[in-house]
């Protein structure tokens, strides 16, 4: 099974922040894992929940790119937030980045890794 994955790496966006790759090509798809809102060296942007949903947005566009694929593409995204007050204008932000309006789930959860307040993951087609 190991030999029908292939690891995407990109160095435009940010480096995993634990033992992880940033997505997986696997069966004619790319699962990205959850971006931060960070740079590509992996440096905390600072900011409104807007520049932090598109620094992760940025991330997972950049990701796509480096597995052979495109934002248009993306079929399910998941978006965490430590607090649902920043629901509105996570996702003005985010409708800039997917007008094709894939599936997706947003929740809120207790903490997000470094004390972030947003993380989006995408599934995508190749």
């Amino acid at each position: 099974m190991s030999d029908q994955l292939e690891k995407v790496s990109t160095k435009t966006g940010p480096p995993p922040a634990a033992p992880y790759s940033q997505a997986i090509k696997a069966a004619g798809q790319i699962w990205i894992s959850g971006q931060l809102p960070a740079d590509n060296t992996g440096k905390l942007i600072e900011g409104s929940i807007a520049e932090k949903t598109r620094a992760c947005c940025a991330n997972v566009k950049a990701i796509l790119e480096a597995g052979g694929s495109e934002i248009g593409k993306v079929v399910r995204v998941g978006v965490f937030l430590d607090d649902m007050a920043h629901f509105k204008e996570m996702n003005e932000e985010y409708a800039k980045w997917f007008s094709h309006k894939p599936a997706r789930t947003c929740v809120a959860v207790k903490e997000l890794p470094f004390g972030v307040p947003v993380e989006i993951e995408a599934i995508a087609l190749q």
